[in-house]
């Protein structure tokens, strides 16, 4: 076999194995999904369902041993904070929301999502009614496009005393915002939510990272 000979089939076993790599990555990707909650019950004489979350400036590497630094959401479930973004809630019914929001502003590039909207009576921050923030205060959104429901989550001030560095964050003990609203579901379906605040600190214009995958800082609501 000449030398080009060799090369060329080198180079052909380099990229196949290459491929076969990439392909086994997207698989991977592509089939692991996060732990679907259900949603608890509303407290007494209030009806419908209830979410508590919270939004932490790195998950840590309890929750994530490969990405620890990722800004994420998790959600309270059997007494334990799990990190998952897929949620079971009732259909034609509301839900209650209660955020623990431990994380620094990082601005809205679109003002509009600033105001709350599609929520059901006022939204409150830390048990005041509010409509709108700064955009420049906002930390992150819990947003559902399909139902219309946008709500800015103000941030925690950079000079607080009691930051909470990696998740679990606990509010007894932690410097934090509470945002509390409820929405109304609807009809039965798959419905996508997100943070629309560029927080993926280090990837393109902030989109990348923890934006774009599920578990971390968007995931479905599905109303059954």
């Amino acid at each position: 076999m000449s030398l080009f000979a060799k090369k060329l089939l080198a180079v052909s076993a380099a990229v196949l194995a290459i491929g076969a790599l990439i392909a086994l990555y997207v698989a991977d990707w592509a089939t692991s999904f996060p732990k679907e909650v259900a949603a608890a019950p509303a407290p007494a004489n209030s009806g419908g369902a209830s979410l508590t979350l919270e939004t932490v400036a790195a998950v840590g590497g309890k929750y994530s041993p490969t990405h620890p630094s990722w800004v994420s959401y998790l959600v309270r479930t059997n007494n334990r904070w799990e990190r998952t973004t897929d949620f079971t809630v009732p259909a034609n019914s509301v839900v209650h929301v209660t955020i623990y929001q431990f994380d620094t502003p990082t601005g809205l590039r679109n003002p509009f999502l600033s105001q709350v909207q599609g929520t059901v009576g006022s939204a409150t921050l830390d048990g005041k009614p509010f409509t709108t923030i700064p955009p420049e205060e906002a930390s992150h959104t819990f947003a559902v496009p399909e139902l219309g429901v946008f709500v800015p989550l103000a941030g925690v001030p950079e000079e607080s005393k009691h930051p909470c560095e990696e998740a679990p964050c606990e509010p007894s003990t932690m410097d934090h915002r509470t945002i509390t609203f409820t929405f109304r579901t609807g009809k039965k379906g798959r419905y996508r939510w997100q943070c629309f605040v560029p927080c993926g600190a280090g990837w393109y214009f902030g989109n990348g990272g923890p934006m774009q995958t599920l578990g971390y800082m968007d995931g479905f609501i599905d109303v059954v």
